[in-house]
Parts: C-alpha cells; sequence; structure tokens
C-alpha cells in the first residue's frame, strides 16, 4: 500500500517542483504571497519584460499556485498560500525559506511600487478636499452612508418597526437584521407597506393601534419610530406600550419633529401634536421607565421644508436578558 500511495502522489509533487523550479516564477511567490499587484507592478518588481512576467503568471495560474481577478481593464494576481495543497505548501515552504535571503532588491521595489500606489490617492485627496464631498455625492448620492451605518446593529435582532407607514423604515433595516416587524394603524398605509416589502422574507407586517401593540412581552430586541409620536393620542400610553414589548435592556429610536407653529398640519395631515421638546420626550420615556435618554436635534437639511427634527434613543429598563 505504501508503494502504490508514494505512486499515486508523485505526479503532483514533481509537478509542483516543476512550478518552483523557474527562479523567476519563485520570486513571483514571494512577492504575490504579500501583496496583490498588477503585471506592470509585477514588471517594476522583477525588473522583467512584460512578456517575460505574463509567461511565468501563466505558468503559475495553470498550476494553481496564483489566482486572478478582473479590474477595470487590469488583472490583479495574488497568491493564496493557505488554499495549496498540503504537499504544494511543504514544498513552498522550504523554498520560500531559501529565497527570503536573497530578496532584498525585490522588496526595496516593492515597496517602491507600494509608495507609488499611497501617492496617487494622496496627490487626489490633496488637489480635490475642497470638491470632495460634491464628488462622493455626485458619485454615490447625498445620503449613502446613513443607510450603511445600519450595518453597526446586531444582526440576530428582531426590530419593530412601529408606525411603519408604507414601509421604507423597516425595508432599510431587514437586510441587516434577523426579523422586522412592520406595525400601523391604517389600513391603507398596511396595504402600500405589503406591496413594498413582499420580496423580503424576514418582514412580518401587522395592523396594530400604537397603543396597545399585537406583540408579546418582550418580543422586541429594538423599536423603532419615524414620525409617528405627533399623531399619537396619548404618547405617555404608547411610551409604556413599547416598553412592554421590549426585552430588558432593549434599544429604542424615535425620530420626531421640534415645536413648531405650522397650525394647519392639523387639518391638513392629521398631526394631534406640534412637535415636542426634548424635555417633554425625557419625560415620556422616564415615565415609562426607560434609561440612558438622549435627545438630540438632528442636521438642518437645505431642502428640506418641514420643521427641525430630532432623535431621540433610550433603553428599556431592566437587567440584561
Amino acid at each position: 500500500m505504501n508503494g502504490l500511495s508514494a505512486t499515486v502522489e508523485a505526479p503532483g509533487i514533481l509537478d509542483h517542483m516543476t512550478a518552483l523550479s523557474d527562479p523567476t516564477r519563485a520570486r513571483l511567490l514571494l512577492v504575490l504571497e504579500r501583496h496583490e499587484l498588477t503585471v506592470s507592478e509585477l514588471c517594476a518588481v522583477l525588473q522583467l519584460p512584460q512578456s517575460t512576467v505574463s509567461r511565468h503568471l501563466k505558468a503559475l495560474a495553470d498550476s494553481a499556485w496564483v489566482v486572478s481577478r478582473s479590474e477595470a481593464t487590469s488583472n490583479l494576481y495574488r497568491m493564496v498560500s493557505e488554499a495549496l495543497a498540503p504537499s504544494a505548501r511543504r514544498l513552498w515552504l522550504l523554498v520560500r525559506e531559501q529565497l527570503i535571503a536573497t530578496s532584498a532588491q525585490d522588496d526595496g521595489r516593492l515597496q517602491s511600487v507600494l509608495r507609488e500606489r499611497r501617492s496617487k490617492s494622496q496627490e487626489f485627496f490633496s488637489a480635490s478636499a475642497g470638491e470632495w464631498d460634491r464628488l462622493r455625492s455626485e458619485l454615490f448620492g447625498p445620503r449613502f452612508h446613513v443607510g450603511a451605518l445600519l450595518g453597526l446593529i446586531e444582526p440576530s435582532w428582531v426590530v419593530g418597526d412601529i408606525g411603519c407607514g408604507t414601509g421604507e423604515v423597516a425595508a432599510s433595516l431587514a437586510p441587516f437584521v434577523s426579523r422586522v416587524v412592520a406595525i400601523d394603524g391604517s389600513p391603507e398605509m398596511l396595504q402600500s407597506a405589503t406591496k413594498r416589502l413582499a420580496d423580503l422574507p424576514n418582514v412580518d407586517v401587522r395592523r396594530g393601534d400604537l397603543e396597545s401593540l399585537p406583540l408579546e412581552d418582550g418580543a422586541l430586541d429594538a423599536t423603532t419610530m419615524f414620525l409617528v409620536l405627533h399623531h399619537v393620542a396619548a404618547p405617555d400610553k404608547a411610551m409604556r406600550e413599547v416598553a412592554r414589548v421590549l426585552r430588558p435592556r432593549g434599544r429604542l429610536l424615535i425620530v420626531d419633529m421640534l415645536p413648531h407653529d405650522r397650525e394647519r398640519y392639523r387639518q391638513q395631515m392629521g398631526h394631534v401634536w406640534l412637535g415636542f421638546s426634548g424635555p417633554q420626550v425625557t419625560d415620556y420615556l422616564e415615565a415609562a421607565g426607560f434609561e440612558a435618554i438622549r435627545v438630540i436635534p438632528l442636521p438642518i437639511d437645505p431642502r428640506a421644508k418641514g420643521p427641525l427634527l430630532f432623535a431621540a434613543t433610550a433603553t428599556s429598563g431592566g437587567p440584561e436578558s
């Protein structure tokens, strides 16, 4: 059996040895083990013509020593040493040990290539610092970072979107959490929300009164209330109900309007309250047993026509579950 095993394994070992027998290929691997580089960068490091570098890269790729990926018009190459077969890995460690002692010149040129990469980026930012906000907004939109910040939420959480409206907030939360329970009292709003959220299997849309939520005690890890509180007849009761459905040390986020004098909102949009001050919101939350309360005015959006907004955050009372 030992003889048969050696016969079967020998061709693989010989293939590995053949791939590493050329000094140029060994030098390429030593560089690509540490950094992902383009052909032109490798030419600069090894001081070899492109045709030579490309030929050796093809041989290494054919024998699974390197992998590549496309980026615009360039290909970037790297060695994934941990993905090598055990026999290839052992052989590489032996060869690598011998190469390190003679690689000082390649190392020096590699550092020069990396410095050039960094300097190009630094030159761009030095020249564009005054225009960076505009450029970034043109490329990615003015609010891309807001959605990305949702990645800080615990992925295991069940989050309630209380007063979900047409489901915009629930749709934003769904990719980042285990489950979203979207609740609203308006059948028309829920119809729109159901349509918007139809392709999100981890969103549960429910009809319910904000002062009597269709949830068990401690069912949620966090709750959002976006532009909802000014529609609620009894905000103090609503806060107690939210505290009930949150687990101990659960999180609450409220976004709503600061006090304003637009009386027409009562008739036009059914507003019960013309905004809330920080002390008002704090009183509601403290009375409901919330702790670590913060009420922060949100930055003014020059394009917005409505009243100023605030964000209030709080933690439900009780020991950590």
